[in-house]
């Protein structure tokens, strides 16, 4: 089999990660495959579609009010009751609003759960690293500014009026808190792009996001990640569930250029499963960003080192869809998700940075959909591994190179005698229950054998008789015979 057909299910050509508009940025699956700018350009002409058709509606209904009032003298009351069934008929049937188009997540739950939400209590630990982290992020922001002297001072007012404004809108959707703040990003760049200070320096700009980032979302994180009014918690439970099922899948199988066996490249992949893992201990989207550039830089330098030569995109992918697999992250759609929605949108459109979240979207994706085809094994085999009925054959110790780590070595070779024992127990139940089986068979048959014995040839029991007389009772002669001989001893 070819290289290029083993990688048919794996492989992803990169101009899918670019924008579907063909602007030359990062596209998202979240944003139905644009990047951010187009997205919002298609979420705004959306809307205004669907504000005409809103106005459409209400003209169209107001016509019918005014038709039905007319034609009431005859029977009004009746009249006016079907308009008004007609009228809540058509309301049930309105275009939902656009953000339900964009985005399968539910909108907000009524107060009285986001009340019920902020009556929680929470653990005083958290409670105490929440307040340090605010603090310690505050500080930071305020000494950054310093160096800006008043336009600082103007930016701190505008970033704590920003948050004060978000605690009182906590009853809107995640969408729309998500738009709040990406609308907040974007009138910042555009202020400071015209500021004197940072007019034609966009490096300055960019250092100046990132701090408003930092110390924004490290404030709203508790309100915004993972919220309850959302799937994001059914989607993280659904993922960990798949990668658990798939632990079985081997680096052969997806055609991954790494060799554990060397040293260095195994210490590699450890980093790269501790940093993604590690992702979900930040706060801030661009620190999660941040561990999914470590953890995918990690993987590059362990394709370097096996191969001898630069890795290619077709060589990542599939690297990185095995230290997910490897790592079972926790939280994973929640993560994805809120970068997607609160991150500054030119980190994920452009940069390396963009360039890695994307591929981190794919892997996933490809995780969700992965299949026999995919892995190049029978559907047979595939559902095997699937129900844990059977695992692929470990690599025998015997076949590892000298100067592979002993440790992996033992891993494998217990592996391998676990696999053996499991599929010896697996015998013997299946031996035992046939064994049971067959006991239970043949008992059932000897019952069932005596059975129609005893009514073919029922036991019939006669009634005693008289008592038998001897042989010789009716025989008158033996009156006439001689006693019989006596023994006699004779001394001699």
């Amino acid at each position: 089999m070819s290289l290029k057909s083993e990688r048919r299910g794996i492989h992803v050509d990169q101009s899918e990660l670019l924008c579907k508009k063909g602007c030359g940025y990062y596209g998202n699956p979240a944003w139905q495959g644009f990047c951010s700018k187009c997205w919002r350009e298609e979420y705004s002409k959306a809307r205004q579609r669907q504000i005409q058709e809103d106005w459409e509606l209400a003209e169209r209904l107001q016509r019918e009010e005014e038709a039905a009032y007319a034609s009431s003298q005859g029977a009004p009351s009746l009249t006016f009751s079907k308009f008004e069934e007609k009228k809540t008929n058509e309301t049930k049937r309105k275009v939902q609003t656009v953000k339900k188009f964009f985005s399968p997540s539910s909108r907000a739950a009524p107060k009285k759960v986001a009340d019920s939400q902020e009556v929680k209590a929470s653990s005083p630990s958290i409670n105490r690293q929440t307040s340090l982290e605010t603090e310690r992020a505050s500080k930071d922001f305020i000494d950054f500014l310093k160096s800006f002297r008043k336009p600082g001072q103007d930016i701190l007012k505008q970033c704590r009026g920003f948050i004060e404004s978000m605690q009182h809108k906590k009853e809107l959707s995640i969408e729309e808190q998500s738009e709040c703040v990406q609308d907040f990003y974007q009138n910042m760049v555009d202020r400071l792009q015209t500021h004197s200070t940072f007019k034609g320096s966009s490096e300055r700009i960019d250092k100046l996001m990132d701090q408003i980032e930092n110390f924004i979302m490290t404030r709203l994180y508790k309100n915004v990640f993972c919220p309850e009014t959302t799937d994001d918690e059914k989607k993280d439970l659904a993922i960990q569930k798949r990668i658990r099922a798939l632990h079985w899948v081997t680096l052969e199988m997806l055609c991954v250029p790494v060799n554990e066996e060397i040293p260095e490249v195994y210490e590699l992949v450890v980093k790269a499963i501790t940093a993604v893992i590690e992702m979900d201990s930040r706060r801030v989207p661009r620190e999660k960003l941040t561990c999914i550039t470590q953890c995918s830089k990690q993987i590059f330098n362990a394709i370097k080192i096996t191969k001898n030569e630069p890795a290619s995109a077709d060589d990542f992918l599939p690297t990185l869809i095995y230290i997910v697999l490897k790592a079972n992250p926790p939280r994973l759609q929640s993560n994805i998700q809120y970068i997607t929605r609160f991150c500054n949108p030119s980190r994920l459109m452009t940069g390396e940075d963009g360039y890695y979240f994307t591929n981190l979207c794919c892997a996933v994706a490809f995780i969700e959909k992965l299949d026999a085809q995919s892995l190049n094994l029978t559907q047979e085999d595939f559902d095997r591994y699937m129900s844990g009925q059977a695992s692929p054959k470990k690599q025998d110790s015997e076949e590892w190179s000298p100067e592979a780590c002993p440790g992996l070595k033992q891993m494998y070779k217990n592996l391998n005698l676990i696999s053996q024992l499991n599929e010896r127990q697996q015998k013997i139940l299946s031996d035992a229950k046939q064994l049971e089986k067959d006991l239970i068979d043949w008992s059932e048959g000897v019952t069932k054998d005596i059975e129609d014995i005893i009514e073919k040839y029922p036991l019939e029991i006669k009634p005693r008789g008289q008592p038998v007389a001897a042989i010789d009772s009716d025989n008158v002669e033996n009156d006439k015979l001689p006693p019989p001989i006596q023994p006699q001893v004779f001394i001699g």
